[in-house]
């Protein structure tokens, strides 16, 4: 049986300064598949509209998966046949369908004397209507009997095995040059999306906008901080709770962005697993406390070395002092 969840936090920057919140998160369940989705507006001046185009990404993401996956006998023979190119077909429909949805909030909200104020007619002009609503987007999709998913821009996808084992199978983005982030608004965007896709069964996937990696210290934390996020999935009341107090301290004492966090999960697999994700949590445990002594022991050697390179310093002989000969 498939469920899912969605939060999403307002930045504690947002909040100090009036901000709007330009995440957005949703999931969808229903008896054959289960998908969640968040996208991450982006916070530079031209993207001014880009709450709206972090909404409007994940509102046309969830009802093109409902368009692919609603014949899903014939959806999997496909699947199965080449999952790249299906995924790659999604994504053609997503970019398209975000684009209409922008084109048609531009016409019929009218840009307002407000939205022009901080640039110059020079500058307004410049920017590509498209720009304007500029956002992140990543998706999960958990059917029966596979699961996949998509990703533009930062952010996470986390998945857990029935090891109750957790890991990234989207590497990091490098389609796009240092300091830039690939985009809904890019005109090469099809290019710029990465994937994944596994027929092996998985307990559950989450995704995330990047105000939540960014909170941890490592890679190894956050993944372990998804196998306790599938421990706490068995009480749902209890489990929305925690992770609604965790996101709003996460940004108000670490990153201060926005965050989102959405995903799906087998209740099933997760209820019949219970003794597993206990001993993986345990053994992350374990694992973090080698970590940090190992960081430990690294800091201190480097100290060590550095207070003998002054020493060596402080009592090397004064050098002798050269004169050079005087022109005869």
């Amino acid at each position: 049986m498939f469920s899912g969840f969605n939060k999403t936090v307002i930045g504690g920057s947002h909040t100090d300064s009036g901000k709007i919140c330009q995440d957005y998160s949703e999931y969808y369940v229903c008896e054959n598949y289960s998908a969640a989705v968040v996208a991450d507006g982006h916070g530079s001046r031209k993207h001014f509209r880009s709450d709206i185009g972090s909404q409007l990404a994940v509102k046309v993401t969830l009802s093109t998966l409902s368009e692919f996956l609603s014949d899903m006998d014939e959806f999997e023979k496909s699947f199965r046949d080449d999952p790249s190119r299906v995924i790659k077909k999604i994504q053609k429909h997503i970019i398209s369908y975000w684009n209409k949805a922008i084109a048609g909030h531009f016409i019929g909200v009218p840009i307002t004397d407000k939205e022009k104020e901080p640039f110059t007619d020079e500058q307004f002009r410049a920017i590509k209507h498209e720009s304007m609503y500029g956002t992140t987007l990543i998706a999960c999709v958990m059917c029966k009997n596979f699961s996949f998913g998509i990703q533009i821009g930062d952010g996470s996808l986390v998945t857990v095995n029935n090891y109750a084992v957790a890991q990234m199978p989207i590497a990091d983005d490098e389609s796009c040059p240092a300091n830039l982030t690939a985009s809904m608004c890019n005109t090469n965007a099809i290019d710029l999306f990465n994937h994944f896709y596994t027929f092996d069964e998985l307990m559950a996937v989450f995704v995330s906008t990047d105000g939540l990696f960014t909170s941890f210290g490592s890679r190894e934390d956050f993944q372990d901080y998804h196998t306790i996020l599938v421990g706490l999935l068995d009480d749902r009341d209890a489990f929305m709770s925690a992770v609604s107090k965790n996101l709003v301290k996460r940004t108000n004492h670490g990153t201060r962005d926005d965050i989102s966090l959405a995903g799906v999960y087998s209740q099933n697999l997760i209820a019949a697993n219970q003794e597993a994700i206990m001993s993986q949590i345990e053994l992350n445990r374990k694992m973090t406390e080698i970590r940090k002594a190992e960081h430990k022991a690294k800091i201190e050697k480097q100290k060590a070395k550095a207070a003998m390179m002054r020493n060596r310093s402080d009592s090397a002989p004064e050098p002798t002092q050269k004169y050079e000969m005087e022109s005869i």
